[in-house]
């Protein structure tokens, strides 16, 4: 007998929810079940070729990499291990007699001393006046936009013109431009390129004349980013100039500064085109720099396993200084958060 409840139901809606639950009886349980993780398999199949069409388009940077970096330091360390000299076909394991051979050379040390210091000062010296300048820059005046061209500029051409242009003004002769002004005024000629500690002194001169404005420019990049509301803020309470600077404008510019003390290290440890071009790495070897006596050894007095040995070295010393560099960056970076 059937329940009043149940006698108000409409006989279609009756048939229609039967003929719904034989049609789930009827279905494989298997498919019910998988009609939950079915999204979850088609995501994870569509993120599997998003995978792997990223990684197609990563094989031509792959393939560049290995064959102008990973290749060619495979063989500079082989290389580095026998006494080939490029010339001869007979290529012999001498061991590290190469390696030791670096540590008693004394134009390598001398070269290895002065790319350092080279690195060093410029970096420190490039940063302590480009920031100032940056901050000079940025503010109103007349002539601005004429000011920051031709801070920029200056170290547009390449640093063989510059260093050519250096050589005449800092000639030890009596004709040099220098000189010239100096004999103007009754004063004796300086040996500027002729004395060891002077013509160290013109390089390092030149190079912070020549990258100053542009890490200048990169500065001024980064002070315009900053909000002038802190300023205006810093102001109301009282803040002066100095104590801007401090708590505002250098804590702001600590990305920048990482930025460029790495561009500046990286571009030191390198430089063998200013100082070849004023100087041929003398007096002496008093200018020498590490890539010079590469260049030097490897090609010049093809020594091929002497050149890579050390160029091996250095590349190690690289990593090492930029390693520093990079955990320093990051501690000054923490310090100003």
């Amino acid at each position: 007998m059937e329940s009043p409840a149940a006698s108000t139901i409409d006989p279609a809606q009756r048939n229609t929810t039967g003929m719904a639950n034989t049609l789930q009886k009827a279905l494989p349980r298997n498919l019910t079940s998988a009609r939950g993780p079915l999204p979850r398999r088609q995501g994870r199949i569509r993120g599997r070729r998003d995978a792997a069409a990223s990684s197609v388009f990563l094989l031509p940077v792959a393939a560049v990499f290995v064959v102008l970096y990973a290749i060619p330091l495979a063989q500079t360390i082989y290389y580095s291990f026998t006494d080939f000299n490029g010339l001869r076909p007979e290529v012999n394991m001498v061991g590290w007699a190469n390696y030791a051979s670096v540590f008693t050379n004394p134009s390598l040390i001398t070269g290895l001393g002065f790319t350092l210091l080279f690195t060093a000062v410029s970096t420190v010296l490039i940063t302590a006046f480009a920031v100032p300048l940056a901050v000079a820059l940025n503010k109103k005046f007349f002539g601005r936009t004429l000011s920051r061209s031709i801070f920029f500029f200056v170290g547009v051409p390449s640093l063989v013109i510059i260093g050519l242009v250096w050589q005449f003004i800092f000639s030890p002769l009596r004709t040099g431009a220098l000189n010239s002004v100096l004999r103007w005024f009754g004063l004796d000629a300086v040996p500027w390129l002729a004395d060891s500690d002077l013509a160290r002194f013109c390089v390092i001169f030149v190079g912070l004349w020549a990258h100053v404005g542009w890490h200048a420019t990169l500065y001024l990049a980064y002070l315009q980013s900053i909000p002038g509301d802190l300023y205006e803020q810093a102001q109301l309470d009282g803040a002066n100039g100095r104590q801007q600077f401090w708590h505002i404008t250098l804590p702001e510019l600590v990305p920048a500064i990482v930025v460029s003390s790495f561009l500046l290290m990286t571009s030191g440890l390198k430089v063998f085109d200013l100082p070849f071009a004023m100087t041929k790495g003398g007096p002496g070897y008093s200018t020498n720099t590490i890539t010079q006596s590469i260049l030097v050894e490897g090609l010049s007095q093809s020594d091929y396993g002497l050149g890579s040995a050390l160029a091996v070295l250095f590349t190690l010393a690289c990593l090492t200084i930029i390693l520093l560099q990079l955990l320093a960056a990051r501690a000054l970076t923490r310090r100003f958060e």
